[in-house]
């Protein structure tokens, strides 16, 4: 369609160009003859045409017809080679003449063939009345030129339309075929097969960029399957050692008679294991939804000191009992956008956390501070520290470090990513590092919350 309009105003052009021409020609021809009756002055009216002599022949064609008609359209003078025929000068011409308007018109029924004439008015000489001046020439050759450039077009079309067609055939074979290749590949990837990756094509087209995207997508999947099989594989050994325990509790306890306080520490002791199965059980649910978007509660502004304070108040009493200080730096207020029992819960992981690994007689502190648009909350410790090995596998689910497994610390290693996923669902970030001198440090990043404005003091009058 595109290439159709285009070449149909190339001919459209092209058309106008050569009429344009041939009207130019005439008209000069026209000027020519008046310019030459000025001349004259008083004699009467003539056609200038070349006088017959013993010159060689020209090849150039002179079928130009020339008449001079008088203000009613009498012929005052005509060339030779029109012969005893006159120029049409019917009134409205006339008209338009006498009005000073220079006339086109293509004739279609004077001569053997289609004919373009000017009709030029010429000035007043004096008192003579007004004559005019009508030039024609043949349109045949016109016509033919036209002809000729439309059968090109036609061919220089055809010949465009099954060289793009060719083109385009060829491109889209290529395109489909690389596409197969993708799918057919694609195809072949399934649950045991994630660490497989499609062939890139080579050029970084279209196809390219698609193979790559495809490529970091299968990298998330199979990142996101591995996780889930080894969540599914911890979770099933974390509820089994403690259903284990508790079988074994109460199998030793029905064996034989026992005192009642053997019963009774055989109770306290499954009643410790079923406290840390619904701890396990209840920390899962609130993984699981948070990964499903439904646990986040209520954002509100939330001044981190007081939530800080609170969480040092309640976990006084456990550091009191393994004789560690709890340091609250004082600094100013500092508001965020979170909700307040989730945040809490975060704090308080964070600082059992930092208690459980901090020796006897040493410090934690806490510090609340406005960094750019974020408020920090960072727990800090003077215990073993974190290897380099451990830092990007710290927030998994179930990982337990190595100072944690060689001091026997309670817990099942869901504590630190509970508080990611929580910190996560609040727009936050949290970080932790291992400073070289020993210690670690766990630092909260969330939406900082602007103050609000004070109240208005009102005075009774």
């Amino acid at each position: 369609m595109v290439l159709a309009l285009a070449a149909l105003g190339g001919y459209w052009g092209l058309s106008k160009a050569v009429h344009g021409q041939l009207d130019a020609a005439l008209f000069a021809l026209a000027e020519a003859e008046i310019g030459m009756l000025a001349e004259d002055g008083g004699r009467p009216a003539a056609v200038h045409e070349a006088p017959h002599g013993t010159a060689p022949p020209s090849f150039v064609r002179l079928d130009r017809l020339i008449q001079i008609v008088d203000a009613q359209g009498h012929p005052l003078a005509r060339s030779s080679n029109l012969g005893e025929a006159q120029l049409p000068t019917p009134g409205v011409l006339m008209a338009r003449l006498a009005a000073g308007e220079t006339v086109f018109e293509t004739l279609n029924a004077f001569g053997e063939e289609p004919t373009r004439m000017v009709s030029v008015p010429v000035p007043v000489i004096g008192r003579a009345p007004w004559r005019a001046i009508q030039v024609a020439g043949s349109l045949d050759d016109t016509i033919r030129v036209m002809e000729s450039a439309g059968v090109l077009l036609l061919l220089l079309g055809i010949a465009l339309f099954v060289a793009l067609g060719t083109a385009g055939a060829s491109l889209t074979n290529r395109v489909f075929s690389a596409i197969d290749d993708v799918v057919r590949h694609a195809q072949r990837i399934g649950e045991a097969h994630l660490t497989e990756r499609l062939a890139h094509p080579g050029p970084h087209d279209e196809i390219g960029r698609l193979v790559d995207t495809l490529n970091d997508m299968l990298a998330r999947l199979d990142h996101s399957f591995e996780a889930q099989q080894r969540f599914t594989a911890d979770a099933s050994h974390e509820l089994r050692s403690p259903l284990s325990r508790l079988r074994t509790e109460i199998e030793l306890a029905l064996r034989r008679p026992r005192a009642p306080a053997e019963y009774e520490a055989t109770l306290r002791s499954c009643l410790e294991e079923a406290e840390r199965l619904t701890l396990l059980v209840d920390e899962l649910l609130v993984l699981a939804r948070l990964d499903a978007g439904q646990e986040r509660g209520p954002t509100e502004t939330v001044c981190l000191n007081e939530l800080a304070q609170d969480a040092a108040r309640r976990l006084d009493s456990t550091a009191r009992q393994r004789q560690v200080h709890i340091n609250l730096e004082h600094a100013p207020r500092v508001n965020a956008l979170v909700a307040r029992g989730p945040a809490s819960l975060v704090l308080a992981n964070l600082l059992d956390n930092a208690l459980k690994f901090s020796p006897a007689g040493s410090s934690v502190t806490l510090r609340v501070a406005a960094e750019g648009a974020h408020a920090v909350v960072s727990v800090a410790d003077t215990g073993p520290g974190l290897q380099a090995d451990e830092l990007p596998h710290l927030f998994d689910r179930f990982y337990r470090g190595a100072a944690a497994r060689a001091s026997g610390a309670p817990g099942v290693g869901l504590g630190l990513a509970l508080s990611q996923a929580i910190v996560h669902a609040h727009g936050g970030s949290i970080e932790a590092s291992s400073p070289a001198g020993g210690g670690a440090t766990f630092a909260i990043r969330l939406p900082l919350a602007c103050d609000p404005p004070p109240s208005p003091i009102i005075h009774a009058s």
